[in-house]
């Protein structure tokens, strides 16, 4: 799955060409204004939220397994896991296709020797409409590369072709794999994600199955486009299922680039949505950790006033969709191509 900037180079353009200083805690503020955002010392803990009706308590900043897979040097990215979780990180994301298995394993070895039991640990099926045979040895495979015998939460991945929601609940469809793994107590919790379409998502919520979560992209861009926020956010807190966000900065679209945003903002913006339980980020290096750990400590949501302002800022930008690629091209899908490995045939989104 192709991918744009880094989060480290997303780092870097912020810092270099936006116009910031970075503080003594690695936070972003502004040039020319001297107040600029106010941060928490160095030792502030990491908040947590409840993971909706699951009752779990999940650290607001969520480590991804895509970013992780793709550090060239495994002890590196053995070492973002453990700085991540002794700063208070204990959400981490995985899905069984990422860079064909490698982020599994790499995040089992590191979760290896007692790190396991300190961890929210979760991993994605890609079936992509495939039977619940499918998606029981796919979850094999996930715990025998995570190294454990349960999953803390098994989501399907990618919900993000019009018929995905006909094709997961069919007879022996994904959801019956959900069913049969919580049963097994192979995993604790279940829901499922997607980028694409609040249409989608609220197709899949409209079935009435127990989820416990449900994963998004949620960013200041969203709320002008295709907004998940607006549209699926809502539903998730009604029926009380645990929010997860993703794409923070936007996730394609290069908006640190552009000037639109700044990495502080952003990633303060999606842990600032109302009902949100951790923001999934990408970390692909030690700085750009530290840099999301200065952000998150001793978090303070932005006001609804504050929020509003973002959005308006953003607006000319994100009303068209630029900054959110994922929602208007195939181009972010892992299931690309899906038709060639036995998948169903699908069409192009018409957006």
């Amino acid at each position: 799955m192709t991918m744009p900037t880094t989060r480290r180079q997303f780092l870097s353009i912020t810092a270099a060409g936006a116009g910031v200083a970075l503080t003594s805690c690695g936070g972003a503020q502004a040039a020319g204004n001297p107040r600029g955002p106010v941060m928490p010392t160095a030792h502030a803990p990491i908040p947590r939220r409840v993971l909706g009706k699951t009752g779990a308590q999940v650290s607001i900043l969520g480590l991804g397994g895509w970013h992780l897979g793709a550090v060239p040097d495994e002890n590196e990215a053995i070492a973002i896991v453990h700085e991540a979780i002794d700063a208070g990180i204990n959400f981490f994301d995985d899905a069984w296709e990422y860079h064909d298995g490698r982020s599994e394993e790499i995040l089992g070895r590191a979760l290896a020797g007692g790190w396991r039991d300190k961890a929210f640990l979760m991993t994605k099926v890609c079936t992509h409409g495939r039977k619940a045979d499918v998606a029981m040895a796919q979850l094999e495979q996930s715990l025998r590369r995570l190294g454990t015998d349960h999953l803390d939460l098994w989501q399907i991945h990618e919900c993000i072709y019009y018929d995905d929601p006909e094709l997961h609940f069919q007879p022996d469809g994904v959801v019956e794999a959900l069913q049969k793994a919580k049963q097994q107590g192979k995993t604790r919790f279940v829901g499922f994600t997607g980028h694409k379409d609040p249409d989608i998502h609220l197709k899949m919520l409209s079935h009435g199955f127990p989820f416990d979560t449900v994963q998004m992209p949620l960013n200041a861009f969203d709320a002008s486009f295709h907004s998940f926020e607006r549209n699926v956010v809502p539903e998730a807190r009604r029926q009380g299922l645990g929010v997860i966000g993703m794409k923070s900065l936007g996730g394609a679209g290069d908006p640190v680039r552009q000037g639109a945003v700044l990495v502080e903002e952003a990633l303060r913006y999606a842990m600032s949505v109302p009902g949100v339980s951790t923001t999934v980020s990408g970390i692909d290096h030690l700085d750009v950790l530290r840099q999301n750990l200065a952000i998150a400590r001793g978090f303070q949501p932005m006001s609804e006033e504050e929020m509003q302002a973002l959005r308006e800022r953003v607006l000319p930008l994100a009303a068209d969709g630029r900054l959110e690629l994922y929602k208007m091209t195939k181009s972010f899908d892992a299931s690309v191509g899906r038709e060639q490995h036995g998948y169903p045939s699908q069409q192009e989104l018409p957006l």
